[in-house]
């Protein structure tokens, strides 16, 4: 398998469509369609569904603190994780200037950060912890702060997997639990998984212009190697994985009820 980048070769057509989105998720460009692929869809329940996780799974279940905590998440995650993402390297070929970009990213943090402290006033004040470690997190990660040391596989799974589960059951627990260090294993894994199709997908649409080459099967079957066919396998699983997250998150959640 051929993967042909930067200067078309001869022969070799650009295949239409696929080039023009960032994102399988993506909308096309241009006013309100830019805000919503900024949120990431997909990946953004994916993350929220651990947050409903960790609240399901703890020993009781305070359906106040598990709104406050998805609210605070959204916030941190949906739009300031995402807005400081496009700001550093517009990934996603938004038109949103700059600006609003900025404006974003500190107001859905600060939101978030004002939920949790409030948290940690009248329900626990380990949430201060969680707090601390999600304002700094986030930049870190986004804007790959000291040479992007936290920019890694391992502390995106950490970040957006394990930490999401954990702040969601102390804040209903007050405490943890072995049920809360298997459960922060899982997401770690499946944030892991995520990472490693998404970055795939990601330099298929973003960074390649064409792939060539023939698959020869062993009964003698020959199919033509295309960017749709190389990104439909991963593609699709990262939208199964979203919604078997999504889907198992909610139905422990009602089992509690």
């Amino acid at each position: 398998m051929k993967a042909v980048s930067g200067a078309r070769t001869a022969g070799t057509e650009r295949e239409p469509g696929l080039h023009e989105l960032p994102a399988f998720y993506a909308l096309r460009p241009g006013l309100w369609r830019d805000y919503v692929t900024l949120l990431h869809p997909p990946y953004t329940l994916w993350h929220l569904s651990y947050v409903v996780l960790g609240a399901a799974l703890s020993p009781t279940v305070r359906y106040d603190r598990l709104g406050a905590t998805l609210l605070a998440f959204f916030l941190a995650v949906g739009i300031g994780a995402h807005a400081l993402d496009e700001l550093a390297g517009r990934p996603l070929r938004t038109h949103i200037p700059d600006r609003a970009l900025r404006v974003l990213a500190v107001l859905s943090l600060a939101g978030a950060a004002s939920l949790g402290i409030m948290g940690a006033a009248f329900a626990s004040i380990w949430l201060a912890a969680f707090v601390a470690f999600g304002v700094f997190i986030v930049p870190a990660y986004n804007l790959e702060w000291f040479r992007g040391r936290f920019h890694s596989d391992f502390w995106f799974a950490l970040a957006w997997g394990s930490f999401p589960f954990l702040t969601a059951y102390w804040a209903s627990a007050e405490r943890l639990a072995p049920a809360a260090a298997a459960g922060a294993v899982t997401c770690f894994a499946l944030s892991l998984a995520q990472r490693v199709l998404s970055r795939r997908v990601r330099s298929i649409r973003r960074d390649v212009e064409a792939l060539a080459g023939t698959v020869t099967y062993a009964d003698g079957r020959r199919e033509a190697i295309s960017k749709k066919l190389a990104l439909a396998a991963d593609e699709r699983a990262l939208l199964l994985l979203a919604f078997s997250a999504v889907a198992f998150s909610v139905s422990v959640l009602l089992f509690r009820v």
